[in-house]
């Protein structure tokens, strides 16, 4: 089964990442984008028998740094 996490910034954190991208936007001649906040995602190939519970403490402990970083978990279907 296909698992993504995707990893962002929370709230109130600077984005460098994201002010460079939003930079070379406008370097593009690209109006109207607000503001760019940069993530990643990163995909897991696991097991059925792989819970809930055990990708939490993964992306809690390992994938995401819980101070400054938010994530979302998100199942595929087969």
């Amino acid at each position: 089964m296909k698992v993504r996490v995707f990893v962002s910034l929370k709230n109130g954190v600077l984005d460098p990442q994201g002010r460079a991208i939003h930079h070379a936007i406008e370097g593009l001649g690209i109006d109207g984008v607000k503001d760019v906040r940069a993530g990643k995602m990163i995909e897991l190939d696991v097991e059925d028998s792989v819970t809930d519970s055990q990708l939490e403490e993964m992306a809690s402990k390992l994938l995401a740094n819980m101070v400054i970083e938010n994530y979302r978990i998100e199942r595929l279907a087969a």
